[in-house]
């Protein structure tokens, strides 16, 4: 499939950014644990907004990483039967995978939203943060897989077989 080399740009632009993020989250992450063993260890003075926020952006770290930077060949997978057969098979597996993933978040998605919506009552012990905002994540994530499904979808039907598992390409994405 021919891709604008422009939209090919932006895309490119745009992960980019979003590994930035993620990026960001883990240093903030690392930097609030190592204020922790500072203020618990050294200072003899324990405070529980480090382990708050450590918590907190572990979720959005996976969360946020799932949803825009990991790709599909570096998704964990079970995948002995899927990988021996033919690219039509594949197709076909994957179409019907894809299909009830989408239809699973999608059913889910409106009291997912109703949920999120409603822990505005409630807010973070330490830092204070309503939980709406911390657990709005978990919204962007859900959309931006059906959205993803959507789209490998799309490529399959349009002839593009999901790619075979070459084990001896296998690595530790080193």
């Amino acid at each position: 499939m021919v891709v604008d080399p422009r939209l090919r740009g932006i895309g490119r632009w745009l992960y980019a950014r979003a590994e930035n993020v993620l990026a960001a989250m883990l240093a903030v992450m690392f930097f609030a644990f190592l204020l922790q063993i500072f203020f618990r260890y050294v200072m003899n003075w324990p405070t529980g907004w480090t382990n708050e926020l450590s918590a907190i952006l572990w979720i959005w770290i996976v969360l946020w990483g799932a949803a825009f930077v990991t790709t599909e060949q570096e998704e964990m997978r079970f995948d002995l039967i899927y990988a021996s057969v033919g690219p039509r098979i594949r197709g076909v597996m994957f179409l019907i995978f894809a299909v009830s993933l989408i239809g699973l978040y999608a059913i889910s998605l409106p009291a997912v939203v109703d949920y999120v919506t409603f822990m505005k009552v409630e807010k973070s012990a330490y830092l204070k943060i309503r939980f709406d905002w911390l657990f709005s994540i978990y919204i962007v994530f859900v959309v931006a897989v059906i959205v993803r499904y959507i789209w490998l979808s799309w490529q399959v039907l349009r002839g593009s077989a999901p790619e075979e598992f070459d084990p001896t390409k296998a690595g530790s994405g080193v």
